[in-house]
């Protein structure tokens, strides 16, 4: 479809999707159905294992929330479609990996878009704000999530004040994983993919699950349930070909042949 918000390219177990909405690639409400519906179907295809997530252009990767299409009556509590708004920040069991490639500006609900990613590389003019503050609401996506990416009194200086960070200043907090001159970005995101892509995808979704698993417990009740067997993706991990693979071709001093299984 040539008028959807999203484009999609796909190169083997890797999923690119480019958020498309000129002039700022601001989300609306169909637009965050439709990406809920494509991170819903990555989620489910067995053949795809990273996503990779940007924004058209050079200049913006998301401001979020759509505020001409709220002007024109989309609800801000209206439906978001599955996985909430962008199609990340709800969607459950998603056990890959997903990479955002931060390639402008990125606030507001753009900020908790990337934040919902597990790995986040930035353009070096990119810049990063949480402005919710100076309209009377919340990021209340970011109060969550920012706090647990960089230092506690730097997100709350975020929320609390709306102040934008350049990409360099994000760096040193941790926010982003790495830099890249806006030109070789994309190029960074792919090389990323396709490591992640030649990996054991049966444990990415373990780790994943173990880390959404022990955000509510202490460290003793995940570990119990880790090694009992309790959490699903482990336990397809322990009883998989992949995890006999692991041990026979370290023995074996040759590369592993992952089959997901």
């Amino acid at each position: 479809m040539t008028d959807s918000p999203i484009r999609t390219r796909r190169e083997g177990g890797i999923l690119e999707v480019t958020l498309d909405r000129p002039k700022a690639n601001a989300i609306d409400l169909q637009t965050s159905r439709v990406m809920g519906e494509t991170f819903a179907a990555f989620r489910d295809d067995p053949d795809l294992r990273v996503a990779i997530v940007t924004g058209a252009g050079e200049k913006f990767f998301c401001p979020g929330w759509d505020l001409k299409a709220a002007a024109d009556g989309d609800a801000v509590d209206g439906d978001y479609g599955v996985g909430g708004f962008g199609g990340l920040q709800e969607l459950r069991g998603l056990n890959k990996p997903v990479i955002a490639a931060v390639n402008g500006i990125c606030c507001g609900g753009g900020l908790e878009l990337a934040l919902s990613a597990d790995i986040i590389l930035a353009a070096d003019h990119a810049s990063f704000a949480l402005p919710e503050i100076r309209s009377g609401t919340v990021a209340d996506a970011a109060s969550v999530k920012l706090p647990k990416r960089i230092p506690y009194h730097i997100a709350m200086e975020m929320l609390f004040t709306g102040r934008w960070i350049d990409a360099e200043e994000a760096h040193r907090w941790g926010m982003v994983n790495t830099l890249h001159p806006g030109a070789a970005l994309m190029e960074a995101a792919w090389d990323m993919a396709r490591l992640l892509e030649s990996g054991p995808p049966l444990v990415y979704a373990a780790i994943k699950e173990i880390v959404r698993d022990a955000e509510d417990s202490t460290f003793q009740d995940a570990m119990n349930r880790i090694t009992g067997r309790q959490l699903p993706s482990v336990d397809i991990l322990y009883g998989s070909e992949d995890n006999l693979e692991g041990a026979k071709a370290f023995t074996e001093k040759r590369d592993p042949v992952w089959k997901g299984r």
